[in-house]
């Protein structure tokens, strides 16, 4: 059983400064109070109750909720409401193209489509507040709250092998709602190409101010022509255009595409079950996390948590977020056709059976499973080629000679652990597996893979740590010792008060094609530093090197 729900802006959230007042409140749904009738039994009624405190989280009283998500919060069922949702016959394949290269009639047409969303009734499930606030349920919910408001929502998306299946539907319901508002079943949304130099920047469509793919709440600082920071961190300072394509190509793209996405538990994180710490995958915490606060704005009184897209709960109020995620639902098709005996879809029961709940563009509630998407021409779409260039990047390490150590670091071993990075690096010598130096066959069957485990830290948070192999100076991602990093995207889950919640994740960095370019694969031990990107705190309760496959 899934949940899913339609959020309303919160108090506060819908100052989209110096827009149209009654362009505002046209658009964000109505706060009217319409209570619900007794419900019958002490189940249901304790049901409820759990439900009223789950939207009151996210600023809601039962009202305000579609009667489908009632059923699901309240009843614990669909009630029949819903149907198994099969993909329809596909008569020709839509085709995303790069947002930077589409006409200005596909702009026009893309544009009377969001606004007409924009326009449908606030209790029309199809509405563009509705369809935006989707996001926030499934993506920013109570997680880990066992006690309180986590007992009433099942699951979250981000940080396991969940994140790419559901943002898939979630983007193809999306595209089918706003083809069925304009009568063009053919249409088909855009991608944000920001793993090509001439797709580095915010897209020209998103940027009219007249337009109803226009969002206010934006960086200020990264308007066009500014090239966009796949590795990006909150007050990092512009780079040269072209060190930063550099930085994107290689220290980012390549990595985690290619070199450290060797293994479907590398790309598309870990499973999500019971009792398990759950891990991102290569695509979401970088750069899927970092384009996420790189494009949200500043933090102001206005915008606390750098909304929109730079939170979870206000992600899917920005258009550009669709386009974003086509690009990176585009990285899941990329990925499956590069080199490697190992880069296929999961076959595990549990992640094909698993399921969500949208609604179609029809507003029917249906019922979708992972196993249903996993090739884009049975949903009837595709992606326009467009050249790779990251596919020829390689990293050269910091220096040829030896890495002399950084006497400003600081220096801990194994058994300080767990320790907390606040502001300054810390460097660990870890012991690498008996195992050493491989033959190729060897390599491909297993990838040597550096587990940071169990990292908590405030979700609220913009937390983002670099993490470096035999090297303390942090040259930067574009260098071959840089093996990744951490970002977090802030989660809000409280309304009023103390906002703050602790997360813990682990991560998974492979390293094989690492060693190989510094030069260490025969080393017994590696050490490895972690450098902070800003001052909040966060506690790693391990770390380890082991060979996966």
């Amino acid at each position: 059983m899934t949940i899913i729900e339609s959020t309303k802006m919160q108090d506060g959230d819908n100052n989209h400064r110096g827009r149209d007042k009654a362009w505002v409140q046209r658009w964000q749904p109505s706060r009217e109070r319409r209570g619900r009738k007794g419900v019958g039994t002490s189940i249901v009624k304790k049901r409820e109750e759990g439900a009223r405190a789950l939207l009151e989280a996210h600023c809601l009283e039962i009202g305000d909720v579609l009667p489908g998500i009632i059923n699901i919060l309240i009843h614990g069922q669909l009630n029949g409401a819903q149907i198994d949702y099969v993909p329809p016959p596909v008569t020709s394949l839509r085709v995303r193209q790069p947002a930077h290269k589409v006409s200005s009639e596909y702009i026009a047409k893309y544009n009377k489509a969001t606004e007409i969303m924009r326009n449908l009734p606030p209790s029309d499930p199809r509405n563009f507040m509705q369809q935006a606030n989707i996001h926030a349920l499934y993506c920013d919910g109570p997680d880990g709250d066992k006690d309180g408001l986590g007992k009433y929502i099942q699951f979250l998306v981000h940080n396991s092998w969940l994140f790419f299946p559901f943002h898939r539907w979630y983007v193809y319901f999306y595209e089918k709602i706003l083809g069925n508002l304009i009568g063009d079943p053919n249409f088909a949304l855009p991608f944000w190409n920001w793993d090509h130099p001439d797709g580095m920047q915010i897209p020209d469509m998103y940027t009219d101010e007249s337009s109803a793919l226009y969002d206010l709440n934006r960086s200020t600082a990264h308007q066009p022509p500014t090239t966009v920071d796949l590795d990006y961190h909150n007050g990092k300072a512009p780079k040269p255009r072209e060190e930063q394509v550099d930085d994107n190509l290689y220290g980012v793209m390549y990595k985690n595409m290619v070199s450290g996405a060797k293994l479907p538990l590398l790309f598309f994180g870990s499973p999500y079950r019971e009792g398990s710490t759950t891990t991102p995958g290569s695509i979401e915490k970088h750069p899927h996390n970092c384009v996420h606060i790189w494009t949200g704005h500043e933090i102001t009184p206005q915008t606390p948590l750098g909304e929109d897209m730079g939170a979870f709960y206000s992600a899917g109020r920005d258009p550009i977020f669709f386009a974003h995620h086509a690009n990176v639902d585009r990285m899941w098709n990329i990925w499956k056709t590069l080199d490697g005996p190992k880069r296929k879809d999961i076959t595990k029961p549990d992640f094909l059976d698993f399921s969500f709940v949208f609604y179609d563009e029809h507003a029917q509630l249906v019922r979708v499973k992972i196993r249903d998407c996993l090739n884009t021409e049975v949903l009837g779409y595709v992606y326009e080629k467009v050249e790779l260039p990251w596919l020829k990047e390689r990293g050269m390490p910091h220096t040829r000679l030896a890495v002399p150590r950084n006497p400003n670091v600081r220096k801990v071993e194994l058994t300080d652990f767990p320790i907390t990075l606040k502001g300054s690096a810390v460097t660990i010598v870890v012991p690498r597996p008996a195992k050493k130096a491989r033959s190729k066959e060897e390599k491909e069957e297993e990838e040597e893979v550096l587990v940071v485990e169990d990292i908590s830290f405030d979700g609220i948070l913009r937390v983002k740590f670099d993490v470096y192999v035999n090297d303390e100076y942090a040259p930067g991602p574009a260098n071959a010792e840089f093996a990744g990093c951490f970002a977090n995207v802030p989660h809000k889950h409280k309304h009023g008060g103390d906002h703050h919640h602790i997360h813990k994740v682990s991560l998974n960095l492979g390293i094989t094609d690492l060693l190989d370019e510094i030069g260490a694969d025969n080393d017994d031990s590696v050490f490895v530093t972690f450098v902070p990107n800003n001052s909040y705190p966060v506690t790693i309760g391990g770390i380890k090197l082991e060979l996966l496959s």
